[in-house]
């Protein structure tokens, strides 16, 4: 899932790994760094998701070393589009955000045909149904970070609770301009948790 705040964008993912009703891994990595700026999560198969997430981490290197500033995310999301659109007989079965800073924060969904939608907040994967019930009610543009990460935290727990292939721990990264691409440490994320009363 991705939020969009006045002055950053901040994701988030579980890290359980299914195979139909089989779990295959329970600390698999679904929040990936993609430029100093960007991120992506991923959902469904993970083989195509991890060559996703290559191909867009060197695109966007190449593109930074060629111009000496990062792409877009807008532009870095059209790039995702379209390779997923040139293989839609053949298709990546994936269900992704992109989301991260340039001039403002940004989140994109981008799904296996090659749509890309962007919003002030975004889920995928079977869990996104939760993750969406908590958001449409607290969702606020003008939350602070704390509060954003806490939002975050209590939307992924509550996929956790309700649906069999979300689970483990919780991954968090926040991107803003000043800082870029940072990953929030599991203990404050253990934190939040225990101050919010969440089960784990």
């Amino acid at each position: 899932m991705g939020i969009t705040l006045k002055n950053a964008v901040i994701m988030a993912t579980e890290r359980r790994v299914t195979m139909d009703h089989f779990i295959m891994h329970k600390d698999g990595k679904k929040l990936h760094q993609i430029d100093t700026h960007a991120a992506m999560t991923i959902a469904g198969l993970v083989g195509d998701a991890q060559v996703l997430v290559r191909y867009m981490s060197a695109e966007l290197e190449l593109y930074r070393l060629q111009r000496r500033v990062s792409m877009p995310i807008e532009a870095a999301a059209t790039l995702l589009s379209n390779i997923l659109n040139q293989s839609k007989f053949y298709p990546y079965m994936v269900q992704l955000l992109v989301g991260g800073y340039d001039t403002a924060p940004h989140i994109f969904s981008v799904d296996a045909a090659g749509g890309s939608v962007e919003d002030v907040y975004a889920s995928t994967g079977s869990g996104s149904p939760f993750v969406y019930g908590v958001l449409e009610d607290n969702y606020k543009p003008d939350m602070t970070l704390e509060e954003g990460k806490e939002l975050v935290v209590r939307a992924i727990s509550a996929a956790k609770q309700r649906d069999s292939a979300s689970g483990g721990k919780i991954d968090v990264a926040v991107i803003d301009k000043e800082h870029g691409f940072v990953q929030v440490p599991e203990a404050e994320i253990m934190e939040m948790i225990k101050k919010l009363n969440l089960k784990l």
